[in-house]
């Protein structure tokens, strides 16, 4: 039983590891187009800052959503649903010929894609027992900044040169994945207890409802994720959006900046797989402290860097403990909420945190646009992470050690 136990888990983080290498690359992929569609378009500033926003703006319904449905008809099936669509409306990206176009398939490829991100941690979560859910998510998140670093890679070939090519490769990379998970993903063996218990108990399956986030047990737990994940995602996205553009802020070359991205990230993968191990053997209050410590120490790093190799050093000081953190927040939203719930609760804990993702980068342009320059954004950031650090720990006193 124990064997087939260590099997179920290892394929499913692993498929898991898969698409969120995928949601990487598109993450990267907006930025890493952006001159090309700008070109092609022919698009000013603000219509490729609103082509930004798109896919992050459509994470949000698709968080909403995916995690809700996951909790009522289960979490295979979303999950593939929800990655046909990421699939589908990335490859109409490279036929589109609008921008109106454009930033509807951008919005509904970022909604397939926020609608499967909840369900891969719900997953990785409820594949293992109790004990490891940090070490599994930390495991599967960890997928997302080496599809990152994998495409910061590709950006410097002659394939990746060519916009359209990023596109293909998100579009493609996923439909490749969809069999795989038809064949070999296990639905969450929780998920089918809880629909076991339900039928025989002659009752319908247990209906996921937004108010159970609510009720008196999840209430002070739903408030203090959702403000740790609002506030955390704003720092985690002025990074990702932002740290190119605050290196040449700062009189480095756009070379510089996407070395120094490169270094964020892979920086990140080691950051997210340790601070994953850590949640489960340390207490969870140490780690919380570690990892925003981390981020404060490599922020005040970026702020007092000197020279390239200083600069370098504090990105990869901050990649490892902002990308970490988010891994971290996931698994503890796996742990806090119980099996009927954890997709719903998920889902909408990051949705909130979509919504600090949007505000972060257009807060870190209108600092820049201000006049405050790259020290003033790095400075803004610090008291986001020390509000993340107080909500988290107050949740941290609400669960069992």
């Amino acid at each position: 039983m124990e064997k087939s136990d260590n099997k179920h888990a290892i394929v499913t983080v692993a498929i898991c590891f898969l698409i969120a290498v995928i949601e990487g690359l598109d993450i990267q992929a907006a930025g890493i187009a952006a001159a090309g569609i700008r070109e092609y378009f022919g698009l000013d500033k603000s219509q490729l800052g609103v082509f930004f926003s798109a896919g992050i703006l459509g994470l949000l319904p698709g968080a909403l959503i995916g995690g809700r449905i996951a909790d009522r008809i289960g979490r295979k099936k979303v999950l593939i649903w929800s990655t046909a669509v990421f699939a589908l409306f990335t490859l109409c990206t490279v036929w589109v010929n609008s921008f109106n176009s454009l930033l509807a398939v951008r919005f509904l490829a970022g909604a397939g894609l926020g609608a499967a991100m909840p369900i891969l941690i719900t997953l990785a979560s409820e594949a293992v027992t109790p004990q490891n859910r940090g070490r599994a998510v930390g495991l599967m998140y960890c997928g997302m900044p080496v599809g990152a670093a994998i495409l910061s890679l590709i950006a410097t070939t002659d394939f990746g040169a060519n916009w359209k090519n990023v596109f293909y490769l998100g579009g493609l990379l996923p439909i490749i994945v969809i069999p795989l998970m038809i064949w070999l993903l296990p639905e969450s063996r929780e998920f089918l207890k809880t629909q076991d218990k339900a039928a025989s108990a002659e009752d319908a399956a247990p209906k996921a409802s937004f108010k159970d986030l609510f009720n008196t047990e999840n209430r002070i737990r739903t408030f203090c994720i959702w403000v740790s994940y609002f506030f955390t995602l704003m720092v985690v996205y002025i990074m990702l959006s932002w740290l190119p553009s605050l290196f040449t802020e700062l009189g480095f070359s756009r070379k510089d900046g996407a070395t120094a991205q490169f270094y964020f990230m892979v920086s990140a993968t080691v950051g997210t797989i340790i601070l994953g191990m850590l949640t489960d053997r340390w207490k969870k209050a140490y780690v919380i402290i570690l990892m925003y410590g981390g981020i404060l120490a490599g922020l005040f790093a970026l702020n007092g860097a000197g020279s390239l190799t200083q600069m370098y050093m504090a990105s990869a000081l901050v990649g490892a403990f902002v990308i970490g953190c988010q891994g971290v927040l996931y698994a503890f939203g796996g742990i806090v909420y119980p099996t009927e719930v954890r997709g719903t609760g998920v889902g909408v804990g990051s949705a909130v945190g979509r919504i600090g993702a949007m505000l972060g980068p257009a807060i870190a342009g209108q600092l820049l646009a201000a006049g405050f320059g790259a020290a003033g954004v790095i400075s803004a950031a610090i008291p986001c992470i020390i509000i993340s650090a107080i909500f988290m720990l107050l949740l941290v006193r609400r669960i069992p050690q």
